[in-house]
């Protein structure tokens, strides 16, 4: 059922013509593990970027170091697929709203409805940004599968001229918005399982490039500790409860004393540090408890030190004496 047309082989793009066809034909098992087949290649084409994207979480970083923000912009899947990112980095780092931000072509209304004609628009892009008051502080990566959306390119042409460092990920070699990026990320997956649908192998490939980017640089940026999120919001009880066992097993403590703690200060770092820069019940005791053996063996050793002294000078005395009388 491959299809091996001449156009396939001298054409690798997210517009080429799938490997496959007559997907109509196929049992549903057929579909799903020719699917799942196309999408195993996704993680290994990646790999090979890897030196591209270190480079580019290494300048995001610095920008966001300096008190810059991160600008996600896009269409389509592709805008939709930042917004996702930017929109989880507060609940699970604690960063505030608005450092990370997600723009797609449209407006808002375009997350769930496509909005026609919108990825067409050049200048759009720039205008949506500059509401933003996006700034050379800040960081700007254009997210587009083919490379070439009018709306990502025109964003990030203008940013270049007002001195903002940019990247991309794309899904196609050789594009007009990789020219426009300080820092492009190419990862080329060739043709979809169904010709043209982006949304699949090209859309999978750019959610994990931005969790690897978003994570990378939140952890650098100091949001985690150890392996754990300590900053997360805690915005639900399966994350209370989460919070919960991070304390426990940070300060070898009961669980029912590590919710304590969390209902206390209302955040896993929090809790963990002001546990031990505070008195916490219990601990206040112990810790005198354990002192006063130690205060009552130093002071004994003073005073054992004051009477050989005493004793020390009595002899001196007394030596003194005797070669006078001499």
């Amino acid at each position: 059922m491959r299809c091996h047309s001449l156009r396939m082989a001298q054409i690798r793009s997210t517009e080429s013509e799938s490997r496959y066809n007559h997907l109509e034909k196929m049992s549903t098992g057929e579909l799903l593990k020719n699917i799942n087949q196309e999408d195993q290649t996704v993680p290994q084409l990646i790999s090979t970027q890897i030196p591209a994207i270190e480079k580019l979480v290494n300048k995001v970083y610095a920008q966001m170091k300096k008190g810059g923000r991160l600008f996600y912009i896009g269409a389509g899947t592709s805008g939709r697929l930042g917004i996702v990112d930017a929109s989880e980095c507060p609940p699970t780092y604690g960063v505030p709203q608005g450092l990370v931000i997600g723009l797609i072509a449209g407006g808002d209304k375009a997350i769930r409805k496509a909005v026609e004609f919108a990825e067409d628009d050049e200048n759009q892009g720039w205008l949506d940004l500059k509401e933003h008051r996006i700034s050379k502080k800040d960081f700007l990566i254009g997210i587009a599968a083919s490379g070439s959306t009018p709306y990502v390119a025109g964003a990030l042409e203008m940013a270049r001229q007002a001195g903002i460092p940019t990247g991309c990920v794309v899904c196609n070699s050789g594009s007009r918005i990789a020219a426009l990026s300080d820092f492009p990320v190419e990862v080329v997956v060739g043709p979809e399982f169904v010709t043209g649908s982006t949304r699949m192998k090209a859309g999978t490939a750019q959610k994990l490039v931005l969790n690897m980017i978003s994570t990378s640089v939140m952890i650098k940026l100091g949001r985690v500790k150890g392996n754990k999120m300590v900053d997360m919001q805690l915005s639900n009880r399966k994350l209370e409860e989460r919070g919960a066992r991070m304390i426990k097993d940070e300060l070898k403590i009961t669980l029912s004393k590590a919710k304590e703690l969390l209902l206390k200060y209302g955040n896993v770092r929090q809790a963990i540090q002001s546990y031990f820069e505070e008195d916490v019940p219990g601990r206040k005791a112990k810790n005198s408890k354990d002192a006063a053996p130690k205060k009552a063996k130093k002071e004994k050793v003073s005073k054992l030190k004051k009477e050989d002294s005493k004793l020390k000078a009595a002899k001196k005395s007394k030596r003194k004496a005797a070669k006078k009388s001499d």
